[in-house]
C-alpha cells in the first residue's frame, strides 16, 4: 500500500504544481508522470542505499533527460516538464525543520538540517546541469 500512496501523491503533487505554474492543460498528465517517475527513482534508491544525495541526483537526471525528450516530442519548452517534475524532490520539509530549530534556539540541529538542505538542493542543481551537458554532448556526436 505504501508504494501506491507514493505513486498517487507524487503524481498529484507534480500535476497540481503544473497547474500553479500555468503549464498547458495538455502537458499536465505528462508533467505528473515525469514527477512520479523521478520520485519513484528517488524513493527506491533511498530505500536501497539510504543516501538522499545520490537518490536526488539520479532522479534529477532522469527528470531532466525525460523533460528534454518530451519537449522535443510535444514541441513545448523544457522548463514546463523539468520544473514540475523536480517539485517532489525539493527539500521543503527539511528547510521547514531547519527554520523551526533556529526559532527554537536549537542551533546545532538547525545547522545540521541546513547543511542537508543545501546538499539536496545542490544535488538537484548538479543533476540538471549534468543532464544538460549529456544532452549537448549527444547533440554534438549526432552532428
Amino acid at each position: 500500500m505504501n508504494i501506491l500512496s507514493q505513486i498517487i501523491t507524487s503524481f498529484l503533487g507534480t500535476a497540481a504544481f503544473g497547474i500553479l505554474f500555468n503549464a498547458p492543460k495538455k502537458s499536465l498528465l505528462k508533467c505528473g508522470l515525469i514527477g512520479m517517475g523521478g520520485w519513484l527513482i528517488y524513493y527506491f534508491l533511498y530505500e536501497y542505499k539510504n543516501d538522499a544525495i545520490l537518490a536526488t541526483v539520479a532522479a534529477t537526471i532522469f527528470i531532466a533527460v525525460l523533460s528534454h525528450k518530451m519537449a522535443k516530442i510535444y514541441k513545448m519548452p523544457v522548463i514546463i516538464f523539468s520544473v514540475a517534475g523536480i517539485i517532489p524532490l525539493v527539500p521543503g520539509g527539511l528547510a521547514y525543520d531547519a527554520m523551526r530549530n533556529i526559532v527554537e534556539n536549537n542551533f546545532n540541529d538547525a545547522i545540521a538540517l541546513s547543511a542537508q538542505v543545501l546538499m539536496v538542493a545542490g544535488s538537484i542543481a548538479f543533476g540538471l546541469v549534468f543532464s544538460e551537458v549529456i544532452n549537448q554532448v549527444v547533440k554534438k556526436i549526432k552532428h
